[in-house]
């Protein structure tokens, strides 16, 4: 039996002056969450607010390919918020002027990530163990645009120092519009379970701010246990959507009406598979989106129960041609198989000691 969805669900959510439509978050996973798959999964409803990847502050500037496909939007992309991160105030400033010229409505400056290629610059998760100088930098770029400010960070550096509450109380301070809160340490990667007492801690250190919880929401169920138990004002999903891209359509409707609605049928499955492989194709280049829908096809294999054959037909995804063909003898065929329960995605994520990352 499913949980009874928080009164607070029914409540309107800002950021700043931008309404969001729902309290169920698309998190950004790098090289996962591109513009094709979040334009995507609004197509199944029910999706708040979507950030991109991680983009560098001065790659970004510096007008860097990468940086600007991260940073790729457009008007049906929205409400979004751009990703950015670095450790020099100015460049972090001009990146956010940067997004508020593009007519993105949020801007999010990362301090969670764990990666080393990031923390060894001075960002993600290592602003966390510079309190003062993080709240600096945050501070000069809240006061550089117009358009609401968040920050996604972790809960600290490791079990020693759980900085997250005292960062969000100092961040709230200099006028942030709220914060993202993955719940484990850097120390931690994204082994182990979420600490939703360590959440807790960060919304009850602020006083007005919206506190976004992330990590370990596959479920409904998880999704309910994580507002009850640590009181904050939304999620944010990050595997768990890429499981399962209508999760936010039932998770809207059950925070309505208490009933997540029917599966998503096959058809639906598929349709969303095909939104996705040309998304990338038209954006990308068919090679390139061939190349891409790749890593992901064993996901769309247990999501679809397409038959095993059409998978093993495109394992080796080389034209647009062939994918349409495929997915028509899908259709016509049907499913081998019921819908899928819940199944874990393998997302490859830093893991084992720090000094490896």
């Amino acid at each position: 039996m499913l949980p009874s969805p928080p009164a607070i669900l029914r409540e309107p959510l800002f950021l700043g002056q931008v309404p969001i439509p729902s309290r169920f978050f698309l998190a950004p996973l790098a090289g996962y969450t591109s513009l094709a798959f979040r334009l995507a999964v609004r197509g199944c409803g029910g999706l708040g607010l979507a950030t991109t990847d991680l983009v560098n502050a001065r790659s970004l500037l510096e007008g860097r390919r990468r940086a600007l496909e991260l940073a790729e939007s457009c008007d049906e992309d929205r409400p979004l918020s751009i990703q950015i991160y670095g450790a020099v105030p100015d460049e972090m400033c001009q990146a956010a002027r940067w997004v508020e010229d593009q007519g993105v409505p949020a801007v999010d400056i990362n301090m969670g990530c764990p990666v080393r290629k990031v923390v060894k610059t001075g960002g993600g998760s290592a602003l966390m163990c510079e309190a003062q100088r993080a709240s600096d930098l945050v501070g000069a770029v809240v006061d550089a645009v117009k358009v609401p400010v968040t920050v996604k960070m972790r809960l600290g550096w490791d079990d020693e120092s759980l900085t997250a509450p005292e960062l969000a109380r100092s961040f709230e301070q200099v006028g942030v519009a709220g914060v993202i809160i993955h719940g484990r340490t850097r120390q931690q990667g994204f082994k182990g379970r979420v600490n939703r007492a360590g959440i807790k801690a960060v919304v009850d250190a602020v006083e007005r701010i919206p506190v976004v919880a992330n990590g370990d929401i596959r479920t409904i169920a998880d999704a309910a246990e994580t507002f009850v138990e640590t009181g904050c004002a939304a999620v944010s999903i990050g595997r768990g959507a890429l499981a399962n891209p209508f999760f936010f359509r039932q998770l809207d409707r059950w925070a309505q009406t208490g009933d997540p609605g029917e599966s998503p049928s096959y058809d639906e499955r598929l349709d969303l598979m095909e939104r996705h492989f040309h998304g990338l194709a038209s954006r990308r280049g068919e090679r390139f989106g061939c190349l891409q829908f790749r890593k992901i096809l064993k996901w769309y294999f247990h999501f679809t129960r397409m038959p095993r054959p059409l998978y093993k037909r495109l394992l080796n995804l080389s034209s647009a041609a062939l994918f349409d063909e495929t997915l028509a003898i899908a259709r016509a065929e049907g499913p081998e198989g019921p819908p899928p329960g819940h199944f874990e995605v393998h997302v490859p994520v830093p893991s084992g000691a720090i000094d490896k990352w």
